[in-house]
């Protein structure tokens, strides 16, 4: 293997390669590396077949097999030259695009958005590809490829989002359910702050998207006299519960007020059994205060999934007016039909709410990127 060095502007990038996008960031972190200790690792770069420049010294191409990131880098840095190994292969351009997704996947630079593109573009291009051939040439599960995959569905700027590590790829799944308006209403809402994290985003999106193909039941509520009653003995005996729970409250702030030594003389005997009783309390507490949050999602999904076009008036561009005839009638526009009801998506998994929504951490810099 020899290593040898190659004027920058000599070399472009593989327009087809699957990375398209560089944390800005972390690509100046890695050329100020780069401009202080050199690279430690070279980039590999093919000889492009351009037979006219064959006999002009210094005028040879090369495209980028691997290293675009430290190519970049160095044009960051402002340096001409790069080391470079030069690699002569017989691959396809396929086999090609399948070898740098392969050097990249498992990187956390490669986002989610890059990954399903790459996804695609395999099942697109390689006959008779599947998902189970696919994930189990990159080593991931076909569960893992068809939630990439759903990920093309989202609208581009939740796209840019995803990419930037501003909104994670579990909230991205949930989103990408939804149809284009109710996924510009979503955003418009993340925009004005109204989630404290990703994990509120997830709750409702998945509520969105269980509502939006529901909009019939929702809007037409045909019930009997003894439907209303028995719906509103529930409200009743709901509400009365959760009101029940602020007595609860006061008893367990006092417990917490009591002395320890003291509440372990009034409990002699008893203080492990007293202890299970709260750990049950607790787990309870959580699992209701899970719950009360879905129905919070829902709450707030529900006013725009019964009248989605005023939430997304303000995000649309007004469409042109159209000359009105003279002396014609004004004819009504048709209600637009309501989606038919969809199944039952599996609920979002349980897990910590961030305390803000942050772009991914600075990572650190390494010329061997």
């Amino acid at each position: 293997m020899t290593i040898t060095t190659i004027p920058i502007d000599q070399i472009t990038r593989n327009e087809r390669q699957p990375r398209e996008f560089f944390e800005p960031n972390a690509l100046q972190e890695l050329a100020d590396s780069v401009a202080r200790f050199g690279l430690m690792q070279p980039i590999e770069v093919r000889r492009l077949g351009l037979p006219e420049f064959d006999d002009i010294p210094g005028n040879q191409r090369y495209e980028i097999v691997a290293g675009e990131r430290r190519w970049r880098a160095h044009q960051l840095a402002g340096l001409t030259e790069i080391k470079c190994i030069v690699t002569d292969d017989d691959l396809t351009v396929l086999e090609r695009f399948k070898r740098s997704v392969a050097e990249n996947i498992n990187r956390a630079d490669m986002t989610p958005i890059e990954e399903a593109k790459a996804f695609r573009r395999i099942l697109d291009e390689q006959e008779g590809s599947e998902v189970k051939y696919v994930a189990k040439e990159f080593g991931k599960s076909s569960v893992y490829v068809n939630l990439r995959l759903a990920l093309l569905d989202l609208t581009d700027e939740v796209q840019q989002h995803v990419n930037s590590g501003a909104i994670g790829t579990q909230a991205a799944v949930q989103i990408a359910a939804l149809t284009p308006g109710n996924q510009r209403a979503v955003m418009a809402k993340w925009a004005k702050g109204a989630f404290a994290g990703d994990n509120e985003l997830v709750h409702f999106a998945y509520a969105l998207k269980q509502q939006q193909g529901q909009v019939v039941a929702m809007l037409v509520e045909d019930m009997s006299p003894e439907e209303r009653e028995e719906r509103q003995r529930e409200r009743t005996k709901t509400r009365s519960s959760i009101d029940k729970i602020e007595h609860v409250l006061g008893l367990l702030e006092e417990l917490a007020k009591a002395d320890p030594m003291k509440l372990a003389l009034a409990l002699e005997g008893e203080v492990g059994k007293r202890l299970e009783q709260m750990d049950r309390v607790a787990d309870a507490v959580q699992k209701a205060r899970f719950n009360v949050r879905q129905a919070k999602a829902h709450a707030e999904a529900r006013a725009i999934a019964l009248n989605p076009d005023a939430e997304h008036a303000s995000l649309k561009p007004a469409a042109p007016a159209a000359p009105a005839a003279p002396d014609a009638a004004a004819t009504p526009k048709p209600k637009p039909q309501a989606k038919a009801a969809t199944a039952k998506p599996k609920a979002p998994a349980q897990r910590k709410a961030p305390t803000s929504r942050k772009a991914p951490a600075k990572r650190a810099a390494a010329a061997t990127a």
